[in-house]
């Protein structure tokens, strides 16, 4: 079993509480189901964001998906002039089989510009992916 990384990035609306959470689990969730990745199998996750989004940290909505024992980890991304705004961006560490070419990096939303090469994933139902991040969350609930 190798560790391999799993990127993914998007962008948010407004820098509010719920704006940063809503589009952090969209995004990481994306990343697990096109994935399959287990949190137990998941060695760590760092979560970026441009220093415009200091509403909430965006490792929330991994504890909020059930990623309780994972270790996270929020930072800012460089500042870099003219850089894309309001982004998130995920790193997750994952122990598995896969080959490197296997790994499906996700970008969307206006991030979908940073890795024009990634942004090649089948048709996304973002009704179905909320459904599947509300059950996820009632779980933890329960």
């Amino acid at each position: 079993m190798m560790v391999r990384g799993v990127r993914g990035a998007t962008t948010v609306d407004a820098n509010t509480r719920d704006d940063v959470l809503h589009a952090t689990r969209q995004l990481l969730a994306l990343m697990i189901r096109l994935n399959g990745i287990e949190a137990d199998q998941v060695g760590c996750a760092i979560f970026t964001v441009t220093t415009d989004l200091n509403a909430e940290f965006p490792a929330l909505a991994a504890r909020q998906l059930g990623w309780i024992d994972v270790p996270l980890l929020c930072t800012y991304e460089i500042s870099v002039p003219n850089s894309l705004p309001r982004c998130v961006r995920i790193l997750v560490n994952w122990n598995t089989t896969k080959g490197q070419r296997e790994i499906q990096h996700v970008y969307i939303k206006d991030a979908a510009r940073l890795r024009p090469d990634l942004c090649t994933l089948p048709p996304v139902d973002f009704q179905e992916l909320e459904r599947w991040i509300d059950e996820q969350m009632e779980s933890l609930r329960r």
